[in-house]
């Protein structure tokens, strides 16, 4: 049986200009996981120190052509950071995979990378150390709070546009441009 989607998973998150944890500022985390329990994400746009050949040498996994080494590993937020998670296309064929929307997956388990290090993996991927979570309740209170925007995911923003101009870019789907917002919020 096919696990059904969650209200918020395949959403992404957009911090607004008034967000003040630094965890979050300018970021952009695509929801995984939504349910009453809470919520778990990936931030997809801040880079980590690491590059993917730093990781593949640090796991022992071989091969792996320059542009995949050199590929940069994201900084997916303060929960488990010592955690590897590969949101990715391509199906579920690996051990520990998460159906997030149609056609977009989040693995955990060493064999994906061992494959995208053969050259086995899927076409599109990134790799994130730590993700980021809400209690239960957590992030519907921060969205009422207008810490966050939400609009859908898609490929392009996730695999393909340049780390720098995933948040305006993000912003900029569901109409909204930074630059003419202000920096705080208000309730009328």
């Amino acid at each position: 049986m096919p696990v059904m989607p969650t209200p918020l998973a395949s959403q992404v998150l957009i911090a607004l200009p008034a967000l003040a944890d630094t965890n979050f500022s300018r970021s952009v985390a695509l929801i995984c996981q939504h349910d009453d329990d809470g919520a778990m994400g990936i931030v997809v746009n801040r880079p980590s120190e690491y590059t993917l050949g730093e990781v593949f040498g640090q796991m022992g996994v071989d091969g792996g052509d320059e542009s995949l080494r050199a590929q940069i590993v994201l900084a997916g937020g303060p929960v488990h950071p010592e955690r590897g998670f590969v949101l990715h296309d391509g199906g579920t064929r690996w051990d520990s995979t998460l159906v997030i929307g149609s056609d977009l997956y989040l693995t955990t388990s060493r064999d994906i990378l061992e494959a995208m290090a053969k050259g086995e993996g899927p076409d599109n991927a990134i790799v994130a150390l730590g993700c980021a979570g809400w209690g239960s309740g957590q992030l519907e209170h921060e969205i009422t709070e207008n810490d966050w925007l939400t609009a859908p995911a898609d490929a392009e923003l996730l695999f393909e546009l340049p780390l720098d101009v995933r948040w305006q870019a993000a912003a900029g789907r569901i109409g909204v441009d930074f630059a003419h917002l202000a920096d705080y919020a208000g309730h009328a």
